[in-house]
């Protein structure tokens, strides 16, 4: 099976453009409705589908890149909708890609809540949200990867933001489900959504990384800056999530300097195309407010006046900071989980 080369020919486009040369001016719908099933046999439903070359695979869940263009529509789009066609994409291309030496990348589509919407509730009626036909769509194409791509591989999760919280849908319900099917999980890289010390102790099966060689664990971590007040960070608020340090990867509030990171995937100030940019980000766990804090990065410059993140929440970098350390760190506990 062939992956879909296409991604590359659009990788460092931004997402406007990606808008535009996908989808015209309208953002149309199919006819799927939530409740009913997608077919994951079906390649259209695919965002990524290699040819395995590599012992291990990583699945990855794309973060929200849908906004209704209109108050009147679902708060959940469809599988075909072409404003989340075109964003997946544009993520694939920042985030997906650090996992890409690691593994084999699957990438199912999967149908959206908006996220205006979902930040505005309260956690548990978010849950249920996310819980309701994303986290449907994520688990049944994670069991048509299993039955017909997987072959026994061990694999790695890595999502960000909505697609982080599917995955803990899936860890939480899936893998405790299926022990034999987790036992072959390297790691769950879930950023950009907090994960709780309450959510571990709900799921007993499951565990939080420790190092930089453990298996079979979770990674997770918010990023934002030291001027963020506690409480300002709409995808945090007052869930204090467990952090590790992804460049020191340890779970100590010492600071790790930009000369101890790998790099950065950042995009150009003019072109806005992304490449690596060394000496960037620093990186120190707050486990008051359950974050990872960076010093070194530009509020004004990477947080438009009009985000409703506001200044400081660097949550669109959560990946993109850490990139090349994230890379590194899922290709070492690979060869770990593989007895290299």
């Amino acid at each position: 099976m062939k992956k879909f080369r296409f991604l590359r020919s659009f990788r460092f486009l931004p997402a406007f453009l990606f808008l535009l040369l996908l989808c015209g001016p309208s953002a149309g719908c199919g006819k799927d409705k939530p409740g009913s099933s997608i077919d994951y046999s079906q390649s259209s439903h695919w965002l990524s589908l290699p040819a395995p070359v590599k012992p291990v695979d990583v699945f990855y869940v794309y973060p929200t890149v849908w906004y209704k263009l209109d108050p009147a529509e679902s708060n959940i789009c469809a599988i075909d909708n072409r404003i989340m066609l075109a964003g997946s994409l544009a993520a694939y291309a920042r985030q997906a890609t650090a996992f890409e030496t690691a593994g084999n990348v699957y990438a199912p589509y999967y149908r959206q809540a908006d996220a205006i919407y979902t930040l505005s509730m309260p956690e548990a009626d978010r849950w249920n949200i996310i819980k309701g036909t994303p986290a449907q769509d994520v688990t049944d194409a994670f069991k048509y990867y299993i039955e017909h791509f997987n072959n026994g591989r061990p694999f790695i999760l890595a999502g960000h933001s909505q697609g982080s919280n599917v995955i803990l849908v899936l860890l939480s319900e899936y893998m405790r489900d299926n022990p034999e099917i987790y036992k072959r999980m390297v790691a769950a890289y879930v950023t950009g959504y907090p994960v709780t010390a309450r959510f571990l102790s709900d799921n007993p099966h499951l565990k939080f990384a420790e190092g930089p060689n453990d298996t079979g664990i979770i990674i997770s971590y918010n990023t934002q800056s030291p001027a963020v007040l506690p409480g300002h960070n709409l995808v945090v608020a007052n869930n204090i999530g467990l952090v590790i340090n992804p460049i020191s990867w340890t779970r100590e509030e010492t600071l790790a300097t930009v000369a101890e990171g790998l790099g950065s995937f950042m995009p150009d100030p003019i072109t806005k195309e992304y490449k690596k940019i060394y000496q960037y980000a620093d990186a120190k766990i707050d486990k008051v407010q359950g974050v990872l804090i960076c010093s070194t990065a530009d509020d004004n410059a990477l947080t438009p006046k009009d985000s409703p993140m506001g200044p400081g929440v660097y949550h669109s970098y959560d990946i993109s900071f850490y990139y090349y350390n994230l890379r590194a760190n899922a290709e070492n506990r690979a060869n770990k989980f593989l007895g290299k």
